[in-house]
């Protein structure tokens, strides 16, 4: 269980809702982890259990049937599935998507989408990355061209979560390509659309049932009305959702490295090595210790920055520099756990095999962390 004694981000409430987190994902998502890495998705089912248990998009307004709650109850969920070991791409649709559609959204975009994402029943993604364009997002190449009262789209994505299941996809295309970053629109795409296609399941190091995918657009003509916030607005609405998904990057990022703490710990207090336990030593000691220290020190930071993006005072370098310091912990403490665990690391078996190879990809995805370094520096 992780330990969340003397955290500074929450309230009763928090508390009180996380422990209903805690035996929600006991009795629906444990049980079926090992399954979900082996299919690489996550059932429909679980997503509507999600629902129906209050833990999909608690911020959104009661009155498209959210509980109209602060980030912090986000958190909650992204901390306990973080620390579960699921990369299952709930956090998504709560931390990232459902707020572009809360800002940007029409009123009637806003009642037809958010009552099923609050309630499990509609599955979503944003389609940002491309073959040929990844953190620059400028340089994506799909493209929708008005062509009356439509849009015509065509372009590929690729390494898009919850690209198998998604039924909307916000597609981050250029309306004007010759405009550069303000050609940019985020245009909705609903799956079952002509000329959509879903490509393979990627294979993927980690994060197994998670499905990603590539996702292909052949002219699909959407309306107009699909158009997410102004044309060429695009761009300016990415950026300005950038804190809280790296926000909630880090989240994860935090508690997945503390999980791995945990595993090692439990692990050398066990294992019995030169007739004594591999915590009598004083070089596993003085890892762990090292290591309990940056996780104090990063559960403070998180804390802070949670405080102040429920403020709304986190800005867009304080989320990169958070995004930038707790995956990069994460990768340290990861790795440093599975050596501690000699040859018994290396074996799927094992928790703490999957919890490195998911690690990975968080110092890459929600931009890499040279960009994150790079934004940190400009602002200098």
């Amino acid at each position: 269980m992780l330990n969340t004694n003397g955290r500074t981000a929450y309230d009763e409430s928090h508390a009180l809702f996380r422990d209903q987190v805690r035996k929600f994902f006991d009795a629906k998502l444990t049980p079926n982890l090992e399954r979900w890495e082996k299919e690489g998705i996550v059932d429909r089912q679980f997503w509507r259990d999600c629902g129906e248990a209050g833990l999909l998009c608690p911020t959104m307004p009661e009155a498209y049937g959210g509980l109209g709650l602060d980030f912090g109850y986000n958190a909650v969920v992204g901390e306990e599935l973080a620390w579960s070991g699921s990369s299952a791409g709930i956090t998504l649709q709560s931390d990232i998507v459902a707020d572009y559609i809360l800002h940007y959204g029409s009123e009637e975009q806003k009642r037809q989408w958010l009552p099923g994402m609050i309630s499990g029943e509609v599955v979503t993604a944003i389609a940002m990355t491309e073959p040929g364009a990844g953190s620059d997002l400028q340089g994506v190449k799909t493209t929708a061209r008005k062509d009356g009262n439509h849009y015509v789209v065509n372009g590929s994505k690729t390494y898009i979560t919850n690209g198998q299941n998604a039924d909307l996809i916000i597609v981050v295309a250029k309306t004007d390509p010759e405009a550069g970053a303000r050609g940019i629109s985020l245009i909705l795409v609903e799956a079952n659309r002509e000329g959509f296609a879903r490509g393979r399941n990627l294979d993927k190091i980690g994060q197994h049932s998670a499905d990603t995918s590539e996702l292909f657009f052949n002219d699909v003509r959407v309306p107009i009305t699909n158009c997410l916030g102004e044309e060429g607005r695009g761009f300016a609405y990415l950026m300005n959702q950038l804190p809280q998904e790296r926000l909630s990057i880090a989240v994860g990022a935090q508690a997945a490295a503390q999980r791995a703490f945990d595993e090692a710990l439990a692990f050398v207090k066990e294992r019995k090595a030169f007739g004594k336990t591999v915590f009598d030593f004083q070089n596993t000691r003085f890892v762990l210790a090292d290591l309990a220290s940056k996780l104090q020190v990063g559960w403070a930071h998180l804390d802070w920055a949670i405080r102040r993006h429920v403020a709304g005072e986190l800005t867009a370098v304080e989320a990169s520099a958070a995004k930038l310091w707790h995956t990069d912990l994460q990768g340290e403490v990861c790795d440093a756990a599975l050596q501690l665990h000699g040859g018994a690391g290396y074996m799927n078996e094992y928790p703490i095999a999957r919890l490195w190879r998911d690690a990975r990809v968080s110092r890459i995805y929600g931009g890499t962390n040279e960009i994150m370094k790079e934004v940190i520096g400009r602002s200098l």
